[in-house]
């Protein structure tokens, strides 16, 4: 009967986004159980002990990931062991961006030495049920019994070229606020990166 119920939950999500939806603050969110790079199968139902989970739609290709990638890695260093860790997820087609293949991601992942999951969204199935347009795309879900509400969605601070003369550090606000008890002061910004690769 679970399973029934959550495969009805998962094809009405699935055609509300079909609608041009999306999350929007205050939405559950869905789990999921997408391919990480070391060949796992990997759910935010894994993570026992979070809080909540800095969901960001990434890839191997897109000059934007590539800026915040150190300032990303330093986000889940900082925040998973307070509860908030980072999992990232490739939503591009490799078929239209090569780059973004599964392999690349390995390849990506070694190089960096992500410390987060960096899981594939095969098929593209995750990221339309979100609402991501770009990559970088970030949701912020806080944990609340046994729902994950959308908190925040957006960008991760206002200069995505020069990490030192950032100004308002957006994400790691709404966590921070989130940690203290608090509903985010700001829980939207625009995502600015590249086009989500989808095969015409």
């Amino acid at each position: 009967m679970k399973k029934m119920l959550l495969l009805l939950s998962m094809i009405v999500l699935a055609a509300a986004t079909t609608f041009g939806q999306g999350y929007k603050i205050g939405d559950k969110a869905m789990d999921f159980s997408l391919k990480n790079v070391d060949g796992k199968m990997v759910s935010m139902s894994n993570y026992s002990d979070a809080k909540g989970f800095v969901v960001i739609f990434s890839c191997n290709h897109c000059p934007y990931v590539i800026a915040y990638e150190d300032r990303i890695i330093d986000l889940h260093k900082k925040y998973a062991p307070k509860g908030y860790p980072v999992i990232a997820i490739n939503p591009n087609n490799p078929e239209v961006q090569p780059q973004d293949s599964y392999e690349k991601m390995i390849e990506r992942a070694n190089e960096k030495n992500f410390p987060f999951a960096y899981l594939f969204d095969q098929g593209q199935k995750v990221y339309p049920i979100y609402g991501a347009t770009k990559t970088p795309h970030v949701y912020l879900l806080n944990k609340k019994g046994n729902d994950l509400i959308v908190e925040y969605i957006g960008t991760i601070d206002n200069n995505y070229r020069d990490a030192s003369q950032v100004t308002e550090t957006y994400l790691a606000d709404a966590i921070d606020a989130l940690l203290a008890g608090e509903k985010p002061s700001i829980t939207e910004t625009k995502a600015i990166g590249c086009t989500i690769k989808v095969k015409k």
